[in-house]
């Protein structure tokens, strides 16, 4: 087995532990320097599409340098049989788990003080990306980490796109068959409808990331009981996201400048980090009572019936799926066209057949 090691500060002598997670291509296991007994994770994919995905992660992880981005520590290719490679990426290890797994663990829902303050470090990582041409394109709760002492960073950069632009209006690549990936009920409408990926397409997001840690459920499940409907709701309607009802006149209007359809009338994240939301003094933060609060843990597993699993963590197969309905033109102009007429939301069967292509 031929092993071949880049970065310096790649552990050279490390042991796989237990699977603790799964990114967007790739499984994510806890592990271990032999020689330090330090700990980190490493992440793992042999398949083509999760491959590519994660050897663009590292390109990516490795040229950043911030306190809000999961910082790599090196990565590896391994040579296995029947000229089958492993690539491997090593990142710290962040114990507080996902900002999904701490939604759950805390009733389902978190108070609004903690989510702003959450958001805050989410923006200052966002703003850090997009000044370095980077557009993060799966921002979620589930990719989202905290660290012991509650820090947050960013991580699972497999769906991230570098622009050639600095204006977040104008730099939106149009190039479809450089799609790969992001998840459907998080996106902005200019993606759904294949109109450009821009810096503004991650506000949205953080948007439908916000409503996640207020609710403790993805956006839109309140809505629509069929996934394509809500798609469908997201790319050609005027719809948006039911707004958590327990929610200051603050957070309100934060979620309105995050969720416009309209990219060019979203704000950026240099101007979120100074809405009141975020600046607002901590004292006065109290989340309203509302009948949707959840009372127990039980609740925080209740997150509908839709195929969620297949939704927030595509598989090469997931993408492959969704790949003709994101990126064929001629599907690209029958969505433009549904979106343009009146059509019945509960009727779906439209949209397996534009899925189907």
């Amino acid at each position: 087995m031929a092993r071949a090691i880049s970065n310096s500060l790649c552990p050279k002598d490390w042991v796989r532990g237990k699977a603790v997670g799964n990114g967007s291509f790739g499984i994510v296991n806890l592990a271990m320097n032999r020689s330090t007994g330090k700990l980190f994770v490493v992440k793992s994919s042999r398949s083509g599409m999760g491959l590519q995905s994660l050897k663009n992660e590292a390109d990516i992880l490795e040229s950043l340098n911030s306190p809000y981005i999961v910082r790599s520590l090196g990565h590896e290719a391994v040579d296995r049989a029947a000229s089958q490679q492993e690539f491997n990426l090593f990142m710290e290890y962040m114990a507080g788990g996902s900002l999904l797994d701490i939604v759950e663990k805390f009733g389902g829902a978190l108070d609004e003080s903690v989510i702003r303050s959450y958001t805050r470090e989410i923006l200052k990582g966002i703003a850090y990306l997009h000044r370095n041409d980077i557009v993060h394109c799966d921002i979620k709760c589930k990719n989202v980490l905290l660290g012991s002492s509650g820090n947050i960073k960013l991580a699972d950069f497999g769906c991230a796109r570098r622009l050639g632009g600095s204006s977040e209006v104008d730099a939106c690549s149009k190039n479809s068959s450089q799609f790969s990936g992001g998840t459907p009920l998080w996106m902005a409408p200019e993606i759904l409808k294949n109109e450009g990926v821009g810096f503004l397409s991650d506000i949205w997001s953080l948007g439908c990331t916000v409503i996640e840690m207020a609710t403790g459920r993805p956006p839109w499940t309140d809505e629509v009981s069929n996934p394509m409907t809500a798609v469908y709701k997201i790319a050609c309607c005027d719809d948006l996201p039911k707004l958590p009802s327990g929610f200051s006149n603050e957070g309100l209007d934060f979620l309105g400048k995050c969720l416009q359809k309209d990219p060019k009338k979203r704000w950026n994240a240099e101007q979120l980090l100074n809405h009141p939301f975020i600046t607002g003094g901590w004292n006065q933060m109290c989340l309203k009572e509302a009948s949707w609060s959840p009372t127990s843990v039980l609740h925080a597993g209740s997150r509908g019936n839709w195929p969620l699993d297949k939704l927030e963590s595509p598989t090469e197969e997931d993408i492959s799926t969704w790949r003709p309905f994101l990126m064929q033109s001629e599907i690209s102009k029958k969505l433009r066209r549904m979106c343009s007429k009146q059509i019945d939301l509960q009727a779906t069967e439209g949209w397996i057949e534009v899925r189907s292509g």
